[in-house]
């Protein structure tokens, strides 16, 4: 297999989903191209119709941009609106002191920041940037009434909260259980099939816009144990990190390593449909 150098494959562009969807482009064009990632994966939770992608479209009020570093929403607060990741990355943590916090999961584009905060109404942990990212924001009266109007909207939306769930579950048992190799081995595999589903990811790799502190802070790990396991995963064969572009040299092996499973990242759409009263008196 011909491999692309570690720069060039990272940095070359994929197409987003439904970027040639016409159907589209006359409905808030300044912000629907960059949510087809959101939209398409609400898809995999509930087959949404036209309409309803455009009512999601149109309740966008604005896009915002947050610099590298910067705190999109914090642990205590209670957020006015959901922020949507249109591209960059983002880091859900928990604050345990002035120099020590835990990242309980990265988001990329097409998740959404708070969304439990729209039902919670506080936010339990606060999100990061960890590049130049843009979000959209929607206002949490319009996403009420979206809701409201739409009910595969809201299904959609509930197990997108769901599939955060399983993920946060996931994550303690990384940290709680498995070894320094198997949890970083892990976080590759699961960054990996998360940024395949969005189009994001090439064949055998991805770019992780993520420093060896934040790898620290996600995994327990001090950042020296850090650079040793991956030093390790590299001498292995498993994987190549370089810069911010991360190389699977053998993903099967990164799988038997951790022993990672997918099946918490996977909820098929057709669950809640199969059961409603339609089809079970058809």
């Amino acid at each position: 297999m011909n491999l692309p150098d570690a720069v060039g494959w990272a940095s070359s562009s994929t197409p987003l989903p439904y970027e040639d969807c016409h159907a589209f482009e006359n409905a808030c064009p300044a912000v629907l191209p960059s949510l087809q990632p959101f939209l398409r994966k609400l898809q995999r939770f509930a087959p949404l119709a036209e309409h309803e992608a455009h009512a999601m479209a149109e309740a966008v009020a604005e896009v915002r941009r947050a610099s590298a570093g910067e705190e999109i929403v914090r642990e205590g607060s209670q957020p006015e609106a959901c922020h949507v990741l249109l591209d960059g990355f983002i880091a859900h943590h928990k604050s345990l002191s002035a120099d020590k916090r835990q990242i309980i999961a990265f988001g990329i584009p097409g998740d959404t920041c708070d969304l439990d905060a729209f039902i919670g109404g506080r936010m339990d942990h606060s999100v990061t940037a960890l590049m130049p990212s843009r979000l959209a924001i929607l206002p949490h009266d319009r996403l009420l009434g979206l809701t409201a109007a739409y009910p595969r909207v809201a299904r959609a939306l509930w197990r997108e909260t769901v599939l955060d769930a399983s993920v946060f579950a996931e994550w303690v048992a990384n940290i709680g259980r498995r070894s320094a190799a198997e949890r970083v081995a892990h976080l590759v595999c699961e960054t990996f099939i998360r940024l395949q589903e969005a189009g994001l990811a090439r064949e055998r790799g991805f770019e992780w816009p993520v420093t060896q502190k934040h790898l620290s802070d996600a995994t327990g790990l001090s950042p020296v144990h850090i650079n040793r396991v991956l030093r390790e995963l590299r001498e292995g064969g498993l994987l190549t990190v370089h810069a911010s572009s991360v190389l699977l040299d053998d993903w099967d092996g990164l799988k038997r390593l951790s022993g990672f499973d997918p099946g918490y990242l996977e909820l098929s759409r057709d669950h809640l449909e199969r059961s409603s009263p339609s089809h079970i008196h058809a």
